[in-house]
């Protein structure tokens, strides 16, 4: 198992020639807005990218997230840790290359499919209302890889018991008017996106990022720690 991921969680039923993963507390954080040492933050992401280079990975694409839907897309031609600004989701098609989003509480987003493409979004409910899961399978649709042969995977992010939200907000990612406050299931409406472009395999991780911070960050538990939603094609 590799050290940087030996309490991460394998994400199911990829195909061969991919690997997922979203990583738990006990990784550390990933994040690089908080207050922890710089050394300790980026010493796991050397590591991250020492054991993807045991599996033939030498590319590792983030960004510096803004809650959006835009979505890029990383050829060849290039090696090392990318961090892309002002984006929130990656598409790829290169073997040999990995794809990272950090969350505490957002849903990690990972598409597949099997003839060799993959994305990971950052889906918070701005997201979610943006269309970055459409965003994403559109880039996959115009490569020439259909929604109904590809698998959606939804990490583990804070559930609709704990995740109480304003009317607009309510407004915003259902498109049905709301009167008060109320309770949002992120990864619900997100399942219901993907279902309707007729997605084959849709897979959720129940994992509530408030309900279970013993083994996840979350952000309105005060967390400031970040975990990650990782594919890599190989």
């Amino acid at each position: 198992m590799f050290s940087t991921l030996q309490d991460a969680e394998d994400v199911p039923g990829v195909p061969a020639g991919i690997r997922g993963w979203t990583t738990t507390r006990g990784n550390g954080s990933f994040g690089l807005g908080s207050t922890e040492p710089v050394g300790e933050v980026m010493g796991r992401w050397s590591a991250l990218q020492a054991d993807l280079a045991t599996l033939g990975v030498t590319r590792l694409a983030t960004a510096h997230q803004v809650h959006g839907a835009a979505v890029a897309v990383h050829d060849a031609g290039w090696t090392g840790w990318l961090r892309a600004p002002g984006i929130d989701g990656h598409v790829t098609t290169t073997r040999g290359t990995a794809l990272a989003v950090t969350v505490a509480d957002c849903t990690p987003v990972l598409v597949w499919h099997p003839r060799g493409a993959v994305a990971a979004l950052h889906a918070g409910w701005r997201g979610t209302a943006a269309g970055i899961l459409d965003r994403g399978l559109d880039l996959f649709e115009a490569m020439g890889f259909p929604s109904r042969e590809c698998g959606v995977f939804l990490g583990p992010a804070i559930c609709g018991t704990c995740y109480e939200v304003g009317p607009e907000v309510l407004t915003a990612v259902t498109g049905t008017p709301a009167a008060g406050k109320g309770y949002l299931d992120v990864r619900a409406v997100l399942e219901q996106q993907a279902r309707a472009r007729g997605v084959g395999t849709v897979t959720i991780d129940r994992g509530c990022a408030r309900c279970h911070q013993d083994r996840y960050f979350s952000h309105r538990g005060g967390d400031v720690g970040r975990m990650l939603g990782l594919v890599a094609l190989l």
